[in-house]
């Protein structure tokens, strides 16, 4: 017998009603907060930056390819890092490429940020199969300006990074060795989303949001919140051409 609760057809339809009712309270709520979100003053990029990209230097208006917007997310891949990305990140990196054709059809460049050097990025990129375009933010100011990461001292100001640093619990410990990094130079990474956009050759900065926000990797945060089974606390990322099997 299953460990669940188990029922009758016209149980279980009466439960999903209820659960239906609290889907439809949380999508409303969701659409007021993209409401909010598209809402939110648009900042004059003034500064100029200029990355490292497989195809050369280019600058952060040169990264929107043509297009009015861009949308990137930041893998967790410092200088530091012997071993290679975030083993989270790369798993929402998997996901990406399918959704760049539809994204540049609807005038978005999606694209991802490391600060780690490009050949670096380039490497691991190859080994992880990916087609979506990956830009070095070695050497700039651009992951301090926009919060995408923290220099040593920053990182010691903030209590949470500071105690996760001093007092790392188990899955720190295995992270920190999936990376190669020590924790007080892994976790000055920041994984999060950044968009922006350009009108009339101006660029604006838009939107930032970073972890814990629930932005994680598709199968992880869509496709397993509705299998029959909980997953458990805290599991341990894997690359895919790193599973035990």
């Amino acid at each position: 017998m299953p460990e669940h609760t188990t029922g009758t057809r016209e149980e279980w339809q009466a439960a999903r009603d209820e659960l239906a009712k609290l889907e439809a309270e949380q999508a409303e709520r969701g659409e007021e907060i993209r409401k909010k979100r598209r809402e939110l003053p648009w900042v004059p990029v003034e500064k100029e930056y200029e990355f490292d990209t497989e195809d050369g230097k280019k600058t952060l208006a040169e990264l929107f390819d043509g297009r009015s917007q861009l949308l990137a997310y930041n893998i967790m891949f410092g200088p530091d890092y012997s071993v290679g990305a975030c083993p989270g990140c790369t798993n929402l990196g998997d996901g990406l490429d399918g959704s760049v054709v539809h994204l540049n059809h609807r005038d978005v460049t999606l694209i991802c940020f490391s600060r780690a050097p490009i050949d670096r990025l380039t490497a691991y990129k190859e080994r992880m199969g990916w087609q979506f375009p990956y830009v070095s933010t070695y050497n700039t100011d651009f992951p301090f300006d926009f919060g995408l990461a923290m220099t040593e001292e920053q990182a010691q100001e903030v209590p949470q990074v500071k105690e996760m640093i001093d007092d790392p619990p188990e899955f720190l410990r295995e992270w920190s060795e999936q990376v190669g990094a020590d924790l007080k130079d892994g976790l000055r990474e920041g994984p999060g989303w950044i968009a922006f956009a350009r009108e009339n050759g101006t660029v604006y900065h838009t939107y930032t949001v970073m972890a814990p926000d629930p932005f994680v990797a598709p199968y992880f945060s869509f496709l397993l919140e509705r299998t029959p089974k909980p997953q458990p606390p805290e599991p341990r990322a894997w690359r895919k051409d790193e599973y035990p099997d």
